[in-house]
């Protein structure tokens, strides 16, 4: 275990490098830092931090500059969670409750994400699987023509055509309009095809073809993987940090342009706590020389999708980390009251 006093050196040497860009050597720490020990002993603790693998030395110079090690126990011991000052607090508010429907949310997200931490901001759309059935809209459109609106307690709205075996009336739409909501208002969609079966049943023969086709239809856009969706904003952001990328920024370019790769990283969607991948934690090899900060946000307690940046490792972390849990909970709370 590092002694206390080597955890502060690590700490300021993070915090340094993070603030300057420049590796940080013993005598810069002394006199920015109160460390209350001489630079010899600074030195020592440094070349103490480079043998255990937490700073190294980029080249010949006297500075040093965290590694992917450092940085894990910086955040993991030394980093509390910068909280958003009252005005920020309340400028994410505002830009946040202006948002017209679920894809103006997310697109507003991902501008203020970017905006805040100045990474590359990921959203991603509510998951239909974690969602719940708000209401269930049946509009007639023609004789044998309906049109089904299924609305979810995040907001997002789903509209299917339902080419009807004949033409079904308007005292029978409204009868099973009333029928289907009855059953399936409030209700998770992994419940509803149980909740739904017998449902044809209730209505007369003539019309069982119908309501069946309806049902077929309902359920198909409940299980259709397209939830799957992500929205991504502030790329260009990373154009200011390529001396921060080893080679060049392309493989972090081409990486972010695959849903898959941004899905994995973000992580599991029901995983509702902080998550911090830094540098080669990151499975994909394109973006070994980033860090990604991802969160959960949802209605209620359970989260329904993942939200989070992705930056080089040399990044502020309590302040993105932050600015990440602030967002969520403000995209948590619009989804709950929408």
């Amino acid at each position: 275990m590092l002694s206390e006093r080597r955890l502060q050196v690590l700490r300021a040497i993070v915090q340094d490098y993070v603030g300057t860009e420049e590796p940080v050597g013993s005598k810069a720490l002394t006199e920015r830092h109160n460390l209350g020990v001489s630079p010899a002993t600074v030195r020592n603790d440094m070349a103490a931090l480079e043998d255990e693998g937490f700073i190294a030395q980029p080249h010949t110079s006297a500075g040093r500059i965290p590694t992917d090690k450092g940085y894990r126990l910086f955040v993991d011991k030394l980093a509390g969670v910068k909280p958003m000052s009252p005005p920020e607090r309340r400028a994410i508010q505002n830009f946040l409750d202006g948002a017209v429907d679920l894809d103006d949310v997310v697109a507003r997200t991902v501008r203020l994400l970017a905006q805040l931490t100045r990474q590359v901001a990921v959203v991603q759309y509510p998951s239909l699987t974690r969602s719940t059935v708000r209401h269930v809209e049946l509009l007639s459109l023609a004789p044998a023509r309906l049109m089904l609106v299924l609305i979810t307690d995040t907001g997002r709205v789903e509209q299917r055509m339902v080419d009807c075996p004949a033409p079904f009336g308007e005292s029978s739409l409204a009868d099973l309009r009333a029928r289907l909501n009855s059953r399936v208002a409030g209700r998770r969609f992994t419940d509803v095809p149980g909740l739904v079966e017998d449902l044809p049943e209730a209505f007369e023969a003539e019309d069982r073809g119908t309501v069946s086709t309806v049902l077929s239809t309902l359920l198909e856009t409940l299980v259709e993987e397209n939830e799957e969706r992500l929205m991504i904003g502030g790329t260009a952001n990373l154009t200011r940090f390529g001396h921060d990328f080893p080679l060049t920024i392309r493989p972090v370019l081409e990486a972010l342009e695959e849903q898959v790769v941004l899905l994995k990283l973000l992580g599991e969607a029901g995983d509702s706590g902080m998550t911090v991948r830094i540098g080669h934690e990151n499975a994909y090899e394109g973006l070994n020389s980033t860090s990604v900060v991802s969160v959960g946000y949802g209605s209620g307690g359970e989260a329904v999708a993942k939200l989070g940046v992705v930056g080089p490792t040399r990044m502020d972390y309590p302040g993105t980390m932050g600015a990440v849990r602030a967002v969520a909970r403000y995209v948590g709370q619009i989804l709950a009251e929408s």
